[in-house]
């Protein structure tokens, strides 16, 4: 679909809400109504949720059309949103909205080009689900840093997993930093200022848009490297990546946190770096939140448990 976002989303909804419709005519498979909005205030907060979702497929996928929406996307975004700890009622609007989204893709191609597409966004009820299980939402607090991220590392079955685990890990990268990088970002090696070791630096451009370096180890650099050297960028899929992890995290007995779980591993392990390297605490917990691309000092505490 062409236009800006705002206009696809205008767009979508007119194929799913449905002034009036009884709360019967919307659960009969039957019915014209079937499953959709009737409230303009819960169509206007879907709405806003679609506009949120697509700037950020625009920002971070290159995806300016809602047509090429894949259930990877839906992985991604509420994993994104996930990282900020929102609520439990914040995060079942977000699935709910995505659910709709879902519907109205599904009637806007079916109208327009009469055929029907395989949308099937049914993976956000099971991250919701889980994200109540495990608590990632606010009324719901727990410490997701894994208790042994290299015995889950080395778990992983695919190789390319492994490293990109691995830069997660050591340089404290989100997953949208390190799912696509090419030559160019590999910008050599300098010696780490807080612990005087060398390592490889590497551009990652992350959430929002915020760029920076992220330092790994040689070993991990040089395994980058190696790879860029026969491939024109390294690249990941994303839904593969967390399947990965989630059976890593079973065979290592530990409870499966998805990759923001190497996030917190680093934050833990960077804040006794700069301790050790006389940093105050105040002053350490600045300098990784800006090391994980965060503006505000406070927002690392939430990594540290």
């Amino acid at each position: 679909m062409r236009g800006s976002v705002y206009f696809q989303t205008a767009t979508l909804a007119k194929y799913i809400f449905c002034e009036g419709a009884k709360k019967t005519q919307k659960t009969d498979k039957k019915s014209e109504h079937y499953q959709k909005v009737s409230s303009y205030k819960t169509m206007e907060s879907y709405r806003n949720i679609w506009n949120n979702f697509l700037n950020y497929l625009k920002e971070h996928w290159s995806i300016k059309d809602c047509e090429k929406i894949s259930s990877e996307h839906i992985v991604a975004y509420m994993d994104y949103k996930i990282e900020y700890y929102p609520s439990k009622q914040y995060l079942e609007k977000i699935s709910a909205a995505l659910g709709k989204l879902e519907i109205a893709l599904h009637l806007f191609v079916k109208s327009t080009y009469g055929e029907k597409r395989n949308y099937d966004f049914s993976i956000r009820q099971h991250i919701l689900n889980e994200a109540r299980d495990l608590k990632y939402v606010v009324d719901n607090y727990r410490n997701r840093a894994y208790k042994n991220p290299k015995t889950l590392i080395k778990n992983l079955q695919n190789p390319i997993h492994q490293l990109a685990a691995t830069i997660q890990l050591e340089g404290g990268a989100r997953i949208e930093g390190i799912a696509f990088i090419k030559p160019f970002q590999l910008l050599d090696t300098k010696i780490d200022k807080i612990t005087g070791i060398t390592k490889g630096v590497l551009f990652t451009k992350e959430k929002g848009g915020k760029e920076g370096e992220i330092l790994i180890s040689l070993k991990c650099y040089h395994q980058l490297l190696t790879y860029l050297t026969h491939h024109s960028s390294f690249k990941i899929s994303r839904q593969a990546y967390y399947t990965d992890l989630k059976q890593a995290a079973l065979l290592s007995n530990d409870v499966s946190e998805a990759s923001h779980g190497l996030r917190w591993n680093f934050a833990k392990r960077r804040m006794v770096e700069y301790a050790k390297a006389g940093y105050t605490y105040q002053e350490s917990l600045q300098q990784v939140s800006c090391e994980m691309k965060h503006n505000r000092a406070k927002i690392t505490e939430h990594y540290l448990g």
